[in-house]
């Protein structure tokens, strides 16, 4: 930057950390203008942090105002020389505006008058009717995962406890985990992908479903960690998901059914009564 520039933006630093107020009250709240652009004082206030320094929240507003004034030129440049493409231009930006208020208040009427709530039966129903949908792609797994230090205290009697289905052993798992584990994952009571559970543990397996078909437990150590996993339960790739795996999934594909019903329904009527009020008129139409 030249000195004249460098010299005109520290004396609107100097205006925008000395004013204030006052200044706002005074009419004066532009700091910058480019062509028929204006940074206010305000916007440039918005965007520093309340915690800076007086020192850095002045570069801070330095270079935001330097971006400002360079977006400023570029874009006035662009359009006196973009010629004919700015009706493009237009056109795009007439088009998401048009879209993304009519998104908008679609988005407000679903909130407003459609019910969220999905009864269990129709969930149910959808699940039972709907099977070969819900084919596993996957296998699943119930069970407890451990990551220890590999010189974590009282090792040996943890990996006795985590091969055990015992409540007392359970218990023992969370009170150890506390100050030892760095990762401690009870998933007893809910279904999880087994290749996410893997992802923690250095292993590779070649075939997942041969080892939990004849696996109960996985031991796994490094230089670092001791990997614990015992598994509880497990349903192979191919069979049909167990419905508390998939519940949420159909809830959540029950109720944009129902979004996209109730904004066809609503279109629909809003056409409907245009066309019966004459605000719709057609150029054959006759006087």
């Amino acid at each position: 930057m030249s000195r004249r520039v460098v010299y005109g933006v520290w004396c609107l630093m100097l205006m925008l950390f000395s004013c204030g107020r006052g200044a706002q009250e005074a009419g004066t709240d532009v700091l910058v203008s480019v062509g028929g652009h204006s940074l206010s004082r305000s916007e440039v206030e918005a965007v520093i942090p309340r915690t800076l320094s007086s020192a850095d929240s002045l570069l801070v507003a330095e270079s935001y105002v330097k971006k400002w004034v360079k977006d400023a030129l570029v874009y006035d440049i662009a359009e006196e020389n973009l010629g004919e493409e700015m009706a493009d231009v237009e056109r795009l930006v007439e088009a998401y505006r048009h879209s993304l208020i009519r998104y908008r208040y679609q988005e407000q009427l679903v909130r407003e008058r459609l019910s969220a709530e999905i009864r269990e039966s129709d969930v149910l129903n959808y699940y039972e009717t709907n099977q070969k949908k819900f084919e596993l792609k996957t296998n699943l797994v119930k069970g407890l995962f451990l990551k220890v230090p590999i010189d974590a205290p009282g090792l040996t009697d943890l990996k006795r406890w985590y091969k055990s289905d015992d409540a007392s052993a359970v218990e023992k798992i969370d009170k150890y985990s506390l100050q030892n584990a760095a990762i401690y994952d009870y998933f007893y009571d809910k279904w999880m992908d087994f290749e996410d559970v893997m992802e923690n543990i250095p292993m590779q397996l070649s075939n997942p479903s041969a080892y939990l078909k004849a696996n109960k437990t996985l031991e796994v150590s490094d230089s670092s960690y001791c990997y614990l996993l015992n598994i509880r339960d497990y349903i192979p790739a191919g069979q049909v998901a167990p419905y508390d795996y998939v519940q949420p999934q159909i809830m959540d594909m029950l109720l944009a059914q129902r979004k996209q019903k109730f904004l066809r329904d609503f279109e629909e009527e809003l056409y409907n009564d245009a066309i019966r009020d004459g605000k719709v008129r057609f150029p054959s139409d006759k006087p």
